[in-house]
């Protein structure tokens, strides 16, 4: 596995020009190279909040992302530190730094909708990070999340005709972690003369009011979206980490000058990050690496630029056609890597090629299942198949020209002595045909004990006595020794002889066609095992990111029916009747690829019998 460059700063990941966001290749380049799986952690928050400070820390630096000490924002577009995970070895840590929403010198609230919506779409936690409390102002303040359902598509428009309206109840299966950072906290956490912890206030602040006035409609949206959206909820309240004339200076402070109650929210903050904060997954639960997480970046944002609204379903297809086709030809590398080594040995026999042809396969399906997903119609394992089918096919026939080649040097150092009689003229004497036979018996005999001479052995020697008959024919009949019904008699027993060498030249034909197909059943039935193994997988995940989602939605019922809601909370019930059908039905989903995976083994056999049949490697000559 490729390990990244080290990243010693931030870099831009999406640009934002006038209004206009777009790509940044550099960053895209650099997330080509991190092949390992990714924790994604964005900050969205109004602009001259202190975000850039927290993923500073988070990333173990002082500085890094610019805080800046004025009104300005200077945090443009997204900005991505990509540092490795300190508690997760393997993994890499991706900070996403977004810039200020609300930034007065834009004056462009949907820009800002869609940098929040990128926030969503590509991290495994969001951090939003406020000032004061969460009052309704400050809810009101997010009113980018109400936003979502028409900047956010989880079907094709095609596919979610009949479920529009109940669409954004499904956000909740793919949208990440929400912590609430509020910073420059300045209250008691009490409520009702209560102690409450930090998440207990968070809750509080969400409560639903009672009624359908239009009032009581705004007020509780904003808080319903983030209820119904977001699978896990979190909440930090941070004091000021210095006096106000020190702030100017934050980035420079050392330790020593920051209240020390704020360093312990700090040090909980980033802990929990660390080890709370899961690696990001697709919809239908693909772990995304760094080269991953650069495509779907990309998709995102050409898709808006294009004024499109981002669809997870197409995102994911996207994804998977393009990581698929890496999926194929990285395992046909392993394959072709390990049959290499295989040539280089040529000739050999059929259950030797057979065996290495059955295990650096089941090494290149494995390289395939560990890199592909979403292929149901198993169009990419067909497609490894066919090259890796193909190649065989190649090697078969250099196997058996490399054989044909052995064979037919050792036959002509073997007979070379006998053509050296032949000359002289020793076989055209009375006697000479016994004697003719008689050394070709002896060097048939040596030429079988020979060993290593590969699938031809007894094809090429068929079709070498077969050339040379005419030539025992020419001093049978010129033997004087022999009367006529000898030569008769002989003649009979050289056809004969040439039969009995055809028929055992079919045998081993027979012979290594049945190791063959023996060898790719044995083979077919690993890669079906494999398949199973890999949609068995699938499946668990499709259905732990469902059973996360409706035990999320149970808790809120709970809660919902506790303070008196019960239409939100018949509501709910609804959504996890769904939630719970999708759980069943993934069973049956998965089911079907491997039936029609099986379905290929006989034709595939089948093949394999032509191959061997209709393989041809010309005369003989010696």
């Amino acid at each position: 596995m490729s390990k990244p460059t080290m990243m010693p700063s931030p870099i831009c990941l999406v640009e934002n020009v006038n209004g206009s966001l777009s790509i940044c290749k550099d960053a895209i380049d650099f997330l080509s190279n991190i092949n390992e799986p990714v924790v994604v952690v964005s900050v969205v928050g109004l602009y001259r909040t202190g975000k850039s400070y927290l993923m500073n820390r988070l990333a173990g630096q002082q500085t890094g992302f610019a805080l800046g000490n004025t009104i300005e924002s200077k945090t443009k577009g997204i900005w991505m530190w990509c540092v490795p995970h300190p508690k997760k070895q393997g993994h890499t840590l991706v900070l996403l730094d977004t810039e200020g929403l609300g930034d007065v010198d834009k004056g462009d609230s949907k820009n800002d909708g869609w940098i929040f919506c990128l926030a969503v779409l590509l991290s495994s936690t969001l951090v939003y990070n406020s000032r004061g409390t969460i009052d309704n102002s400050a809810l009101e303040k997010l009113h980018y999340i109400t936003e979502l359902t028409e900047q956010i598509k989880i079907r094709t428009a095609e596919a979610a005709d009949e479920e529009e309206d109940e669409e954004d109840s499904k956000f909740v299966l793919f949208f990440p972690s929400f912590t609430w950072v509020v910073r420059d906290f300045t209250l008691d956490l009490v409520i009702d003369g209560k102690n409450v912890n930090e998440d207990q206030y968070l809750d509080f602040a969400l409560q639903l009011r009672k009624g359908n006035n239009k009032k009581a409609l705004e007020y509780n949206l904003p808080r319903q979206c983030i209820r119904n959206y977001f699978p896990s909820r979190k909440c930090f309240v941070f004091p000021s980490p210095a006096s106000p004339e020190k702030m100017k200076q934050l980035e420079s402070l050392q330790e020593k000058d920051l209240v020390p109650d704020f360093l312990e929210v700090t040090g909980r903050f980033c802990e929990h990050i660390f080890r709370n904060s899961v690696v990001k997954t697709l919809k239908g639960g693909h772990k995304v690496t760094g080269k991953l997480l650069g495509h779907l970046a990309k998709i995102y944002v050409d898709t808006i630029s294009s004024g499109k609204v981002p669809c997870l379903d197409n995102a994911v297809v996207a994804l998977a056609n393009l990581e698929n086709k890496c999926a194929v030809e990285e395992a046909f590398k392993v394959y072709e890597r390990g049959m290499e080594e295989v040539k280089k040995t040529f000739p050999v026999n059929v259950d030797e090629i057979s065996s290495e042809h059955q295990r650096f396969s089941s090494l290149a399906n494995a390289e395939f299942m560990k890199r592909s997903f979403k292929d149901e119609k198993q169009e990419y394992i067909n497609q490894l198949k066919e090259k890796i089918d193909v190649y065989y096919g190649c090697l078969l026939e250099d196997n058996g020209l490399a054989s044909k080649k052995k064979c037919e040097d050792l036959l002509k150092d073997l007979f070379s002595e006998m053509n050296k009689k032949l000359q002289d003229g020793v076989y055209s004497q009375p006697g000479g045909y016994e004697l003719y036979c008689k050394d070709r018996d002896v060097i048939v005999e040596k030429y079988r004990r020979e060993p290593n001479k590969g699938v031809l052995a007894e094809a090429v020697l068929h079709e070498f006595l077969n050339e040379r008959g005419a030539e025992a024919n020419s001093i049978l009949y010129t033997d004087t020794k022999l009367t006529e019904n000898d030569k008769k008699i002989q003649e009979e027993k050289e056809r004969n002889a040439l039969m009995q060498q055809k028929c055992e030249e079919e045998q081993e034909k027979r012979i290594e066609s049945e190791r063959m197909m023996a060898a790719e059943k044995v083979r077919q039935d690993d890669q079906i095992k494999q398949m199973q193994e890999k949609f068995e997988k699938e499946r668990e995940q499709m259905q732990q990111e469902t059973e996360k989602a409706i035990d999320s939605k149970l808790k809120e019922q709970e809660e919902m029916l506790n303070k008196g809601f019960k239409e939100r909370a018949d509501l709910l019930s609804e959504e996890i009747n769904d939630l719970k059908k999708e759980k069943k039905g993934f069973m049956e989903e998965y089911i079907m690829p491997i039936v029609g995976a099986a379905a290929q083994i006989l034709p595939t056999i089948l093949d394999y019998r032509v191959m061997m049949k209709g393989m041809k490697y010309g005369k003989v000559k010696i």
